[in-house]
Formats: C-alpha cells, sequence, structure tokens
C-alpha cells in the first residue's frame, strides 16, 4: 500500500504528461503481482467498493472531532481523503500496513458490517500518506491527473506496444491483469481480443479554422455534420453485444434499446442520441440518460437512443480499417441498404463544390443537435489515435452571454483553497414587474491561473451570504461565458440549459444592469 501510496503521491504533484508516464511505467515494472494489477485497476476506474462508501468515511470523521469541526475542515480542504487522513492518528500498535492486493481482495470479501473495523484497523497502521492513498482508493477520485488512457499508454509502453494493441484485448481481461502483465514482459501469448466485440481505438480528428480551409484542395475531403451527441463505438461478435464510449468504458448498461437492437457482427463508429419522430433531440434530452444504472421504462419511452453511424471498422469478420474512407463509407452504405435497422442511420454526407460553399452550409446550418462539421480525406484508412492530416473538425463559433456572478464555492484537488465553481444568472421579469438574477448555469473552466487568483479574492471581498461550502456574492461582477448551445429545461429555475458553459472573459467594464436577460437565451433555443 505504501509503494502505491507513494506512486499517487508523485502523480498528483507532477503537471507533466510524460513525467506521469514514466512514474507509472517505473511502478509497474518494479511492482510484483497482484499489486500492479490493482493499481493500474484503480487508475483506469475498473475498483468499485460498495460497502465502502463516502458516506462511512465522513461518518469516521465526524466520530473523530464531532461533526460541525468536521465539516468545516473539509470544507476548508476540499477534499474528503485529504481531510480524514490529516485529522487521524495513526496507531503504532495496529500492525504492520496491509499490502494493495489486501486492501482490495479484503473488501471485495468484507460484509457491510465488517468494513467499518478492517478500516479503522488500516487506517491506524498507515501513514498520512498511506491513508490519504487508502481513502482515494475506496472513493474511486484519485484525482491525480491520470486518465484511463494515460494509464494504459504507460501499460503499453512498458511491453514496447501501441496503446491500441492494449486496448483492443482490454474489455477481454480482469483485474489484476495477470495474462496482460505475462504478454508485456514475460513473452506470454497475447491476450484474445474477440475482436468484433471489443473496442477499437478511434479515431480523432484535429481542430480547424476557415483560414487553414484554403491551404487544402476541398476535392480530397468528404463532409459530415457534427452532431451534437456523444461519441460512441457499436460492437458485437458472437453474441457478444456492446456500447463504448470514447474512451474506451463500457457504457452498454444505460442503453438497453440500443443493445436490444443490435443484431449483427460488427464494429461501428457513430454518435449516440436521442431521436423522436425523426428529430434529433437537444444534448440536455441525451444527458438524462447518460451515467445511470438503471433506466426506468418511462425514461426509454420519453428518451429513446439511437446512433447515428459515420463508419464501419469491423464487419462480418473482417477488418475494414486499412481501407480507404470512402471504400469504408460505401461498405457501409450497402450494409445499411440490406434492410432497415432500428435505432440507427447513416449521418449524411454534406455536398460541396468548394470551401466558400461549405462556409454557406455552416453558417446556415442551425439545426438542434448540429455543433459543426467534420471533414475527412477519402483516402484516409482508419487510423488510432490522433493523425495530422486526414481529418478535422470545424465546430461552430460559440455563442456568448454577458451574465452576472451570483454564487460561488471551492473547487477539488489543487484548486481546494480557491473559490473557482461559479454559479451565474441572467435577468429576467418576476409576476409582480420586478427584475431578477436566475440562474442559467455554473463553470469551473475557462480562465487562466491569474484570473482564477483574481476571482478568488473578489468573491472573498464580495461575500454577502453563505450556504454551507457556498457562498452568495454581491451580484455585480459580470463574465461573459461562452457556450455551444441552448435548450429549454424543466430541471433548471430559469427554464434554460446551456451546454458546455464555460468563462470567455471578465467584463469589470461592463454593469450588472446591463447583462443579458434569460428572454435573449430562450431566443437561441433552435
Amino acid at each position: 500500500m505504501q509503494a502505491f501510496a507513494a506512486l499517487l503521491d508523485s502523480l498528483s504533484f507532477q503537471p507533466a504528461r510524460n513525467a506521469k508516464l514514466r512514474l507509472i511505467e517505473t511502478y509497474l515494472r518494479e511492482t510484483p503481482d497482484p499489486d500492479r494489477g490493482w493499481a493500474l485497476a484503480a487508475l483506469t476506474g475498473e475498483l468499485d467498493f460498495p460497502a465502502a462508501k463516502p458516506a462511512l468515511l465522513r461518518g469516521f470523521g465526524e466520530d473523530k472531532i464531532g461533526p460541525e469541526l468536521f465539516h468545516l475542515s473539509y470544507d476548508y480542504v476540499g477534499d474528503l481523503a485529504e481531510t480524514l487522513a490529516l485529522i487521524w492518528e495513526g496507531n503504532p500498535d495496529a500492525g504492520p500496513p496491509p499490502s494493495l492486493g489486501e486492501v482490495v481482495e479484503t473488501l471485495q470479501r468484507a460484509t457491510k458490517m465488517q468494513t467499518p473495523a478492517i478500516l479503522k484497523r488500516w487506517l491506524d497502521s498507515l501513514d498520512a500518506t498511506g491513508r490519504w492513498a487508502l481513502l482515494k482508493l475506496l472513493t474511486g477520485a484519485l484525482r491525480v491527473g491520470v486518465s484511463a488512457r494515460l494509464a494504459k499508454q504507460a501499460v503499453a509502453n512498458i511491453g514496447s506496444q501501441p496503446v491500441s494493441e492494449v486496448e483492443e484485448v482490454w474489455h477481454g481481461l480482469s483485474a489484476p491483469y495477470r495474462p496482460l502483465f505475462d504478454w508485456l514482459l514475460a513473452e506470454g501469448p497475447k491476450p484474445r481480443s474477440n475482436m468484433g466485440g471489443a473496442f477499437l481505438s478511434p479515431m480523432l480528428a484535429n481542430p480547424i479554422d476557415r483560414t487553414e480551409l484554403d491551404t487544402l484542395d476541398p476535392g480530397h475531403f468528404r463532409a459530415e455534420w457534427k452532431w451534437d451527441g456523444i461519441r460512441v463505438q457499436v460492437a458485437s461478435s458472437g453474441g457478444v453485444k456492446r456500447l463504448y464510449s470514447r474512451a474506451g468504458e463500457d457504457v452498454s448498461g444505460a442503453f438497453p434499446d440500443i443493445i436490444e437492437a443490435i443484431d449483427f457482427d460488427g464494429v461501428f463508429d457513430g454518435e449516440l442520441l436521442v431521436r423522436r419522430d425523426e428529430a434529433i433531440a437537444p444534448f440536455n434530452d441525451l444527458q438524462q440518460r447518460l451515467n445511470r444504472k438503471t433506466v426506468t421504462p418511462r425514461m426509454l419511452k420519453e428518451h429513446p437512443a439511437h446512433v447515428r453511424l459515420y463508419d464501419v471498422l469491423w464487419l462480418e469478420g473482417e477488418d475494414l480499417r486499412a481501407l480507404p474512407f470512402d471504400a469504408r463509407r460505401a461498405r457501409l452504405e450497402a450494409w445499411m441498404a440490406e434492410r432497415p435497422r432500428a435505432r440507427f442511420d447513416i449521418s449524411p454526407l454534406v455536398v460541396f463544390t468548394d470551401w466558400a460553399h461549405l462556409t454557406e452550409l455552416r453558417e446556415a446550418m442551425r439545426q438542434d443537435g448540429i455543433e459543426g462539421l467534420m471533414l475527412k480525406r477519402g483516402d484516409s484508412p482508419y487510423l488510432a489515435g490522433r493523425p495530422k492530416g486526414p481529418w478535422f473538425k470545424w465546430k461552430r463559433d460559440p455563442m456568448l452571454a454577458d451574465c452576472v456572478m451570483m454564487y460561488a464555492q471551492r473547487g477539488h484537488g489543487k484548486r481546494s483553497s480557491f473559490y473557482s465553481d461559479y454559479t451565474f444568472g441572467c435577468w429576467r421579469e418576476t409576476d409582480e414587474g420586478k427584475r431578477e438574477l436566475a440562474p442559467v448555469g455554473k463553470a469551473y473552466f475557462g480562465f487562466t491561473d491569474e484570473e482564477l487568483r483574481w476571482l478568488d479574492k473578489w468573491v472573498r471581498d464580495h461575500t454577502t451570504n453563505r450556504f454551507g461550502p457556498v457562498r452568495e456574492v454581491e451580484p455585480s461582477l459580470v463574465l461573459e461565458v461562452a457556450f455551444d448551445g441552448v435548450a429549454r429545461s424543466t430541471r433548471h429555475k430559469s427554464g434554460v440549459s446551456l451546454r458546455f458553459p464555460r468563462i470567455n472573459r471578465i467584463r469589470t467594464d461592463k454593469p450588472a444592469a446591463e447583462a443579458d436577460t434569460v428572454d435573449n437565451l430562450l431566443r437561441l433555443v433552435p
């Protein structure tokens, strides 16, 4: 456990991607099984401990120093694991600290009644860093700047393999991944991938703007709309049916209607959407389906899922990724023409003559569910990663609104000492004819570190009320907010929901009374 704690501690203080990779690679090479496998599972989000939830850990803290002092400390520190690790006092008579493997394997067998005593014994035996790492492991929120893909890249590096090879076998494995390490480090056989039902590393596009288009030959490219949903991969083989996110996360459980509609063998690249009466619903409707462990019949009926296909990677036992895009597109169209496919259709190509014509089409398209254009070379094979040159994304320019900061809350991790999460609102008229601010969104990025320090001081100097960890501020600071779309929403007090809001700039030059209105936002709803 101490070695894993040292890894997490080093990762949390290391901002550079390549340095993080080296830290993980060193740990995986030097740590024996099964600890390195459990560590890899933790870094990729594959571990879950149902009997050790945050409520239990908060109870530990409240018992130690009292509820009020604990919650004040938690509010100040901003991180549950760090707070509890700091207030807990070790016991030299508690015995040796556990190994990572012991922690995972014991908690997988322990009952809900046994878990508290086990955790207290371990917390007594570990130092502050070890306690912090243990608690991070239990909550699943490591927050050390390591994505699942970065961890997979590190494990691929120790075996001198491309990360795409690891991703193709990943979903056929389970922690602690002994066959994976045997293959990468001990010349063992490559684990079977079950290709048709496996996740294949996606091909990603590079952003482009109008001026850069003039350096490209429009005759070499095909255009299609960039749909405003979630990029997914549909995979099926030998009765195994799965739906993956772009990062390779299995999201099948949240979309049983899509899984039920799969009656083919192949791997397809597409966009997950909600579709009603032949029309694509706003992204806000899709959000109602995301990250759910169970989906009610009502949810299935009111938010029907649909996949709009972009590409075919594997079809009826044949790997098509080496074919040019035009050939893959022809295969996809021929396959779809064989018979109707419930909950699936093909994203249509956008016919254009030159870049000026495509620019006109892009500016004229205001249909809900579209956030820009994709440009793909007709001769491009399907390559894992983000190669430069074959594919580009030309997103719409963001919408902008001047909003007033209403509330602020401390961030997490490295931002736990700063008020970095801002709720902002726009003006609307009440039934009595008065003006009031109604919250329209929340953002916690888009600003520089220097601007964060300025905003944090402004919040502290202009606080008018406190609600637990939230500060209400004087409604006088205008923030220019950028967002990618707006939809009506019954879940928000203002009646609107913004898509990907972020702080574009701080408008100290503008009086709060001149900020935008909710009616202005509603006019942007398609």
